[in-house]
């Protein structure tokens, strides 16, 4: 039988159930892999072999039993080091919270685990998930395993990391910039940005958050295949009544024409030629499928949106954020809020109103565009996945990338889902593409994305590369 830690989750939990393999064989295997690259990529930064053996020994009692174990029976699944997991200390990549030890599970790890995943470890992210670079001083660096000398991505880069060299089948990540589609398109694997309110969320270890983030930041599924982006979203989805702003929309919503829009330059972004030729690709692919392609290049602002986005983000609660960087001493994390002060100071309250304000009339405006358009194809990033720690060598460096993260930036302003699909390699770098769709039609992002996908997409898992 091929290695169990290079299936689909899909496939995997089907043996699962069937009891073709048990959840301690996948389990296994899972941590062998783990033990086999982790040393030199760094994806992973915490894990406990007797818990998940133990997890897995669950899910199989159940399975025994006749037991209704979910669509994640015994799949290896990673968790991001900024979520609760019982017993573990939830220190989003920062000394100041290595005692910040969770006594209880926040709703995606609950949710996984009903849906009867197993929690295999917990990945990297830089210090306060503030980059589109994992390095932070309590876990260290996280290496890209397609190439070592390219960003994994962040702020979810050990997320997309693990999911590529085959840690783990799917891998949690969250996202308020692109930090679960900048990854999932670093490493050359997937990533849905769902809608916020799609998948509930909380740390009773951490302080509530401000409202900026609340209203943007969601966790999500990263995967070597669509189809486990969907299972993975659906299990993720579920009920929790700890988080306010999650909405009990269906998975599913009504039909639409299949109808998307292509823009290679969305508000004047300077797209290099290789993205730009991987929408092109990605377009045709969709024609294959039958799918009406419209190549556009007007459509509802984005730079104001990525605009707007930052000052929500970094702006609110500045200084204190800030106070806490220089606490840490962490350079990515100082470079991230010094080199954007700028554009985030003052916030202030008439800032702060008008910030909402705009906020509605954005998200109106990209709403009536999904009435006509049922995705919308845009870069990911202008630029193929930049070299890694790119923003600290220079100023015109920093701005550079933050150049280049436009879509990424905008998008969770509105709160719509973003869809990273990764559709191919130039020389090592992977090269991908981004599909949006209106609230609540992650359906629709993931239909598109299945039909890119079958186009090809880079080999995973792999072996890391140095």
């Amino acid at each position: 039988m091929t290695d169990l830690w290079r299936l689909s989750a899909a496939e995997l939990a089907a043996l699962i159930k069937s009891k073709q393999v048990s959840a301690k064989e996948a389990a296994a295997a899972a941590l062998a892999r783990l033990d086999a690259v982790n040393p030199e990529i760094n994806a992973v930064i915490d894990h406990r072999p007797e818990d998940v053996l133990k997890q897995a020994g669950d899910v199989d009692a159940r399975i025994a039993r006749g037991e209704e174990v979910g669509a994640l029976a015994g799949v290896p699944v990673t968790v991001k080091v900024n979520i609760d997991q019982e017993g573990f200390a939830t220190t989003n990549g920062v000394k100041l919270q290595r005692d910040a030890i969770a006594n209880s599970n926040s709703p995606v790890v609950d949710n996984l685990r009903k849906a009867g995943a197993v929690i295999l470890g917990r990945t990297n992210c830089p210090a306060f998930s503030y980059r589109w670079f994992t390095t932070n001083l309590i876990h260290g660096d996280t290496k890209n395993p397609r190439d070592a000398s390219l960003t994994p991505g962040g702020s979810s880069g050990g997320a997309g990391a693990a999911v590529a060299a085959g840690i783990g089948h799917i891998a949690h990540g969250t996202d308020i910039a692109g930090s679960i589609r900048y990854p999932a398109y670093a490493c050359g694997v997937h990533g849905l940005r769902p809608t916020m309110g799609r998948i509930a969320a909380f740390n009773a270890a951490l302080p509530e958050r401000t409202i900026g983030p609340q209203i943007s930041a969601v966790s999500g599924p990263l995967a070597r295949t669509i189809q486990d982006i969907r299972i993975s979203l659906a299990a993720m989805a579920q009920k929790d009544v700890r988080d306010p702003w999650w909405v009990p929309a269906p998975l599913e919503g009504p039909p639409m024409p299949k109808r998307a829009a292509l823009c290679l330059t969305p508000d004047g972004l300077a797209t290099v030629a290789e993205v730009k030729a991987a929408l092109v690709d990605a377009g045709k692919r969709l024609e294959r499928a039958g799918w009406t392609v419209e190549e556009i290049a007007d459509m509802p602002p984005m730079r104001e949106a990525a605009e707007w986005q930052t000052k929500l983000w970094l702006g609110d609660g500045y200084e204190a954020q800030l106070a806490a960087a220089e606490r840490e001493g962490d350079p990515g994390a100082l470079a991230c809020l010094r080199g954007n002060r700028a554009k985030v100071v003052p916030f202030d309250a008439p800032d702060y109103s008008k910030a909402l304000t705009r906020r509605a009339t954005l998200t109106r405006e990209w709403l009536q565009f999904f009435e006509k358009y049922a995705v919308l194809l845009i870069p990911v990033s202008a630029e193929l996945p930049f070299a890694d720690n790119l923003d600290l060598k220079d100023e015109a460096s920093f701005a550079r990338v933050w150049r280049a993260q436009l879509t990424e930036i905008a998008i969770p302003f509105m709160g719509l889902p973003g869809l990273t699909v990764s559709t191919g390699l130039v020389g090592r770098a992977p090269v991908g593409v981004q599909v949006v769709s209106g609230r609540y039609r992650e359906d629709l992002c993931i239909a598109a994305g299945e039909a890119i996908e079958a186009g090809g997409v880079p080999p995973m898992p792999i072996d890391p590369v140095s």
